[in-house]
């Protein structure tokens, strides 16, 4: 039986380098992942491609392209693994749900679990409502302390106001425990 995964993390918490791993996996064994990312994350500029900050990357398609598919084309696929679900609208959620239940096609999505204000995400919500196995990915705050915040961050500052959504990697944003975001304070910084 097939299941609906969320791995979720921290920005910098190699959430996309683990996806990058997960798809080579089945590929190396002969197998069909397919990969899956929003229309949102625009940090690739048009290519439907999923990189990693070490490097790494390979082709996708935009969960835009991904809704039009038939589960003809969905069944050709061992597996589905998305990325930045975060974004994704929960209808978008639901459906994976229905392709692991009913098409048997395992979908194993990752992405934020909150905002810079530690807010839920629609997507990632509707994850934690659906998903048959919730595991965190970690990482650490400069402190040390397990980092559970993505605080967005300008001219040296955390910032505590603007729109839930605004893609950006190290130049704006820094994965902080719940102490240092709440006392605004970046640590060392480089």
């Amino acid at each position: 039986m097939a299941k609906l995964y969320f791995r979720y993390g921290t920005m910098n918490s190699s959430k996309t380098a683990n996806a990058l791993m997960v798809a080579f996996n089945y590929h190396e064994r002969g197998k069909k992942a397919l990969l899956v990312k929003p229309v949102t994350d625009n940090r690739e500029g048009t290519d439907p491609v999923i990189s990693s900050r070490i490097g790494i990357s390979m082709p996708a398609v935009f969960s835009t392209d991904f809704a039009q598919m038939t589960d003809e084309q969905i069944c050709a696929y061992d597996c589905i693994v998305v990325d930045e679900c975060q974004f994704l609208a929960p209808e978008e959620i639901d459906r994976f749900a229905d392709i692991a239940d009913r098409l048997n096609v395992p979908v194993i999505c990752y992405g934020l679990r909150t905002d810079f204000q530690a807010r839920l995400f629609p997507g990632s919500r509707r994850l934690f409502e659906l998903a048959d196995q919730i595991e965190e990915i970690k990482t650490i705050c400069w402190c040390g302390r397990k980092a559970i915040i993505n605080a967005r961050i300008m001219n040296g500052k955390i910032l505590t106001d603007g729109p839930q959504v605004l893609i950006g990697g190290n130049d704006s944003y820094v994965a902080l425990c719940r102490k240092h975001w709440r006392a605004g304070d970046l640590g060392p910084r480089k």
